[in-house]
């Protein structure tokens, strides 16, 4: 996890944010444990009620759940949960934007997926 904070919102949402990517990415997968509050909040220099926050939160959205004496582990249908509402998310919030770009600057299709190839990074350009 990146180590740096910005101050667009609250550590807790942004930490919260960056385990829900690593699920979504499928660094931590279903019955994974998180890492502990206290390693998290020592390693990055965080108060660890405001790990807990992040993690109580995942707790609440039923994304995680709490074994006592254990700690804290994903849950099954996890990341298809955060998927559905990642991408109901992006295309009521980000993807008005972008298609608007698109129609501005009048791109096709294929212009957009010859762009999207591997092998076509703006580097080679």
């Amino acid at each position: 996890m990146d180590r740096e904070w910005n101050d667009s919102q609250p550590i807790y949402r942004q930490l919260r944010e960056r385990v829900v990517a690593l699920i979504l990415d499928g660094v931590l997968n279903e019955g994974d444990p998180l890492p502990s509050v206290r390693n998290v909040a020592a390693e990055y220099r965080l108060n660890p009620i405001t790990v807990l926050k992040a993690y109580q939160q995942l707790v609440t959205e039923q994304l995680v759940e709490t074994k006592r004496g254990r700690g804290m582990f994903i849950n099954a249908g996890a990341r298809e949960v955060l998927l559905q509402a990642e991408r109901e998310k992006f295309l009521a919030e980000q993807w008005p934007r972008v298609h608007a770009t698109i129609r501005r600057l009048g791109l096709t299709p294929e212009e957009l997926l010859k762009a999207a190839s591997p092998g076509n990074t703006e580097e080679e350009s």
